[in-house]
Formats: structure tokens, C-alpha cells, sequence
């Protein structure tokens, strides 16, 4: 009996911190978006566009598509969000030519289908409550802005939009081949936005009231990506105290008396249980035992009860199963990382052996270079050994072939004198020529 009271009190401690799923907030969480019977319509929620309405398939909405260009698409929740604590995740996939543009918008925002329409946040006017958009403006590669509006301001009459948002981070989304995940999640505490597991931002100053509703919209210009929506799943907390009930207060009041004025009549003393206020569809608030009289209602108490467990049950598997999935995911990324860390170390490996023939090569040319010096020493010294021997001879065969001067002098001597000798001989021949006389 312990061990069983034990279990049930684990169990209940798990399931007062499970959360659950608010179906319809939700769509494409349980594999199909549109059921077959439902002919392209999404159960809870509307799809407009203007030109073309958006494409819904089975496990996708096509917001905008490839061709043509200037579209604009939005799917709405029909149901407002009656929650203060929830978690809401978005699988979306933007793919498109390398200078696409255009833009996705997640809202959550009071008579958003009236009010924003197929718009985005760069031609929707006043608005109330939060949007958070996806794109590439001012020429990066991805960018996640948040803006709030409590319906003065008139976004479309702004110069420069973009200095509203309150909190951003980069994000690249385009071309990734998968889907990407956005999770906007509200606490008691704080708000916060994480991309693909990793948070993008959080502040403790943000705090969404109840009453909006959910919708995804998107706009692209004449060089269009196409956005593709998978899914909207919307959850809440077991500790969410703070939810409110379709029912008017006026209703609830006069429920109340009535209830009270027939336990008086009966005998009982009229209690006031303030959990029935604040309990919401995903727990049951505990009972007076005194008001189950009959086995109906202890049948029909016992029913809800264990109907509200399964449900919590099933929540609890759900949840297991993404966190199974996610443990998988990250045992992949952590085995390929190692498979590559062990690629980087044969990598290793390569470089020590280049490292050691480096070594040795810088070894062969220190020993080639003391060879070459050896060398160009030797050669030095037989050059110098040979000019010397032949500049001490150069003068010698200079002077041994150089003419003397007596040759020369002699030269010019018997020059002149066959010069003289050759005058007296040609004076002589003419004077002993014969005369003539006119």
C-alpha cells in the first residue's frame, strides 16, 4: 500500500506539472493538417489570401508559393487564447531563389482575422497585442523581430519599423532543406523566444493577456520565396492558475447562488470552493465529498477523474515521445560531431608525419648548403691560385711581344733614304735628257 500510495503521488505531482494540448489552438500535430473529410479546411481556424488563397496539403500549408510573386496568405485561429502561462511552437520552411524576399508573421493579437487580415507588419495599421516576424530586411541573411502594439500606434505610417521591435536576434532560415522551429513561450515570470531549441530572446517586462488570437501570415514581392507552415501546436500548464472560462462572470455568479440557495435547502452549509473559479479544461478541482449522495454522481465524479488522467497520461506520452525524438536528434548531431572530431585527428596525424619529413628535408638542404659553400670555397680559392699566376706572367708577354724602337727607327731612317735616293735619280735622268727649244 505504500508502494502504490508512493506511485500515485509521484504520478500526481507529474501530471500537476505536465502540460497539455489545446486542440483547438492546434493544428498539424497529430500528422495531418487537414483531415480527409474536411475537403482542404483546417478544423478551428481559416485561411484567407488575396490574390490566390493559400494551398493546403495534407502536412503543409503553402502560404506563398515559388510563382507568381506579390502573394500574400494567413491562417487563423477561430478561438481566442484563454491561457496566461502557454507554450506555442511553429514548424515553418521558407525556400526560394538566392535574391528572394518576403516575409513570415506570427501573430498573437486581438480579432486578428478582422484587423490584421492576410498583412503583414509592414502594411497593418493599428493592431493589439504581439507579432513576431521572420525575414531579411536591411540586407541580412535572416532576422526574428517582436513588436507590441496596444492598438495607438499605426505601424503602417511608420518610416522605419523595424526601431519598434522590443527584442530580435539574427536567424538564418532560408534554403535549409527542413523545417525550422520557433517556440514563443509565456510563464509567470517571463516571455521568451527560442529558434531551433536556442533562445533568441527573453524579457520579464512582456506579459500577453487572454483573449487573442493565434494566426500566421505571410507576404512576399515579385522575387517570392515560398512559405510553408507544418504545424501550430498550442499548450498550457496544469499550474496555470490564471486562465479564464468562456462564461460570462454574471453566469458564473448566478450559477453560484443557485448553488448555494439548493445546498441550503437541503441542509448543507453553502461553501464557496475558489478553485471552481480558476479551474480550467485540463484539471479537475477537488470536491466537497458531502455533495456525492447518489453512485451517479460518485460514477460520474470517478469518470471525469480518470477520463481527466488519461488525457494527462497522454499528454505525458506525447511530451515523452518529443523529448525520445530530441534525445535521438541530439545522439545523431553528438555521433557525427565525434565522427568528425575523429576525421580532424587523422587529420592530425597527417600533419605530425609532414611535420617530420619537413624535419628532414630542412636536414638534406642544411647539408646541401654546407656542400655548396664547400664548393664555392674551393673554386674561390683555385680561381684566385690562377689569376695570380697569370697576372705575374701577363707583363712578360706583353713586353716580349711588343715591337722594340730601334725597328722602328730604322724603318723611318730607310724610308728617307730611299726617298733621297729617289730624288738624285730623278734629277740626274732629267738633266741628261735632251732639250727642247721652240
Amino acid at each position: 500500500m505504500k508502494v502504490s500510495f508512493s506511485l500515485a503521488a509521484l504520478l500526481a505531482a507529474s501530471l500537476s506539472q505536465a502540460q497539455y494540448l489545446i486542440s483547438e489552438l492546434s493544428f498539424g500535430h497529430a500528422g495531418r493538417i487537414s483531415p480527409a473529410e474536411s475537403r482542404g479546411q483546417i478544423p478551428n481556424f481559416a485561411v484567407q489570401g488575396n490574390p490566390n488563397t493559400p494551398e493546403v496539403l495534407s502536412n503543409r500549408i503553402i502560404l506563398t508559393p515559388l510563382a507568381p510573386g506579390n502573394q500574400r496568405g494567413a491562417v487563423w485561429g477561430q478561438q481566442p487564447l484563454l491561457r496566461t502561462q502557454w507554450i506555442a511552437d511553429v514548424d515553418f520552411r521558407a525556400n526560394g531563389p538566392d535574391r528572394g524576399r518576403g516575409n513570415l508573421n506570427i501573430w498573437l493579437v486581438r480579432n486578428g482575422p478582422a484587423t490584421i487580415g492576410a498583412g503583414s507588419i509592414y502594411t497593418v495599421g493599428k493592431f493589439d497585442g504581439l507579432a513576431l516576424v521572420i525575414d531579411t530586411s536591411g540586407g541580412s541573411s535572416g532576422m526574428v523581430r517582436a513588436f507590441l502594439n496596444d492598438g495607438n500606434t499605426d505601424y503602417s505610417r511608420q518610416n522605419n519599423v523595424d526601431e519598434l521591435s522590443f527584442g530580435h536576434c539574427p536567424y538564418n532560415y532560408r534554403n535549409l532543406g527542413r523545417p525550422s522551429q520557433v517556440k514563443l513561450r509565456q510563464t509567470a515570470k517571463s516571455f521568451r523566444v527560442e529558434l531551433d531549441g536556442h533562445l533568441c530572446f527573453e524579457s520579464d517586462k512582456i506579459s500577453i493577456p487572454t483573449g487573442y488570437q493565434f494566426g500566421v501570415t505571410a507576404a512576399t514581392p515579385d522575387n517570392p520565396d515560398s512559405f510553408e507552415v507544418f504545424k501550430m501546436v498550442v499548450m498550457a500548464d496544469n499550474s496555470d492558475t490564471g486562465a479564464v472560462r468562456n462564461d460570462p462572470p454574471k453566469q458564473q455568479n448566478q450559477n453560484q447562488n443557485q448553488n448555494q440557495n439548493q445546498n441550503q435547502a437541503r441542509g448543507q452549509p453553502a461553501k464557496a470552493n475558489s478553485n471552481n473559479n480558476n479551474r480550467n479544461d485540463g484539471e479537475y478541482a477537488d470536491e466537497d465529498p458531502d455533495i456525492f449522495q447518489t453512485s451517479k454522481t460518485q460514477f460520474m465524479d470517478l469518470h471525469n477523474r480518470l477520463q481527466n488522467t488519461n488525457h494527462q497520461l497522454s499528454s505525458l506520452q506525447r511530451t515523452s515521445s518529443r523529448h525520445q525524438q530530441q534525445d535521438e536528434k541530439r545522439h545523431e548531431d553528438l555521433t557525427s560531431l565525434i565522427g568528425q572530431l575523429r576525421a580532424d585527428m587523422r587529420k592530425l596525424d597527417d600533419i605530425t608525419a609532414l611535420n617530420t619529413r619537413i624535419t628532414e628535408l630542412e636536414k638534406d638542404i642544411q647539408g646541401l648548403r654546407k656542400e655548396l659553400t664547400r664548393k664555392l670555397q674551393s673554386t674561390e680559392r683555385t680561381f684566385k691560385s690562377t689569376l695570380s699566376d697569370h697576372h705575374s706572367t701577363l707583363s712578360e708577354v706583353v713586353m716580349s711581344k711588343t715591337p722594340g724602337h730601334k725597328f722602328l727607327i730604322f724603318s723611318i731612317i730607310g724610308t728617307q733614304c730611299l726617298l733621297v735616293a729617289a730624288y738624285v735619280v730623278y734629277k740626274r735622268r732629267r738633266a741628261s735628257m735632251p732639250k727642247k727649244y721652240l
